[in-house]
């Protein structure tokens, strides 16, 4: 008689993308029929809504700045939902993950190995995902981790407009989805 080997009953899948809208479609779709399972969004510590009423004399945040933001609160996320969920058996989508974040950051100027030894720290999924706008719709794409940075990082003279970093990060998911 055959064993048949057993399927685990839970999986860590990983969404990434610029439009928040498409990557809940796309997470909501990654989940599946899991009967146990959930999503862990981005600023599940509340930190980027604190920033974003922030007073106006705090000034901008650097890219740099926002994507030690976006790990701190990645380690929230993975301490408070991520892991104990995988630990009881259910399965977990985290939407947007790493690769949102470290595209940003290539976009934005940031060195490759500054943002990998960054995120070290965060497992890598099981699964990766990839939800893409529609280059029409990028305009429209204020809110989500990539939106509100482009629309609230201090840029330099001849820093690159909020809209060529998000068109850059939307290019570079492209490339890491092939």
């Amino acid at each position: 008689m055959s064993r048949k080997a057993a399927t685990p009953s839970h999986e860590f899948i990983s969404v990434d993308g610029i439009d928040p809208s498409a990557v809940l479609v796309e997470a909501k779709v990654a989940l599946g029929t899991a009967r146990r399972g959930g999503i862990s969004r981005w600023d599940a510590s509340g930190v980027f809504e604190e920033l974003a009423v922030a007073d106006g004399a705090a000034g901008a945040p650097s890219a740099r700045t926002l994507l030690l933001l976006y790990a701190a609160d990645l380690a929230f996320r993975l301490r408070w939902q991520i892991r104990p969920a995988l630990a009881e058996g259910r399965t977990v989508v985290a939407a947007p993950y790493v690769d949102t974040a470290k595209a940003f950051g290539r976009a934005a100027g940031l060195p490759p190995a500054w943002l990998d030894n960054l995120f070290g720290f965060a497992p890598r999924a099981k699964r990766r995902r990839f939800a893409h706008a529609r280059d029409r719709r990028l305009g429209a794409v204020t809110d989500g981790f990539v939106g509100f940075s482009c629309a609230h990082m201090a840029r330099g003279p001849k820093a690159k407009t909020g809209r060529q970093v998000m068109e850059e990060t939307a290019r570079m998911l492209l490339r890491l989805d092939r």
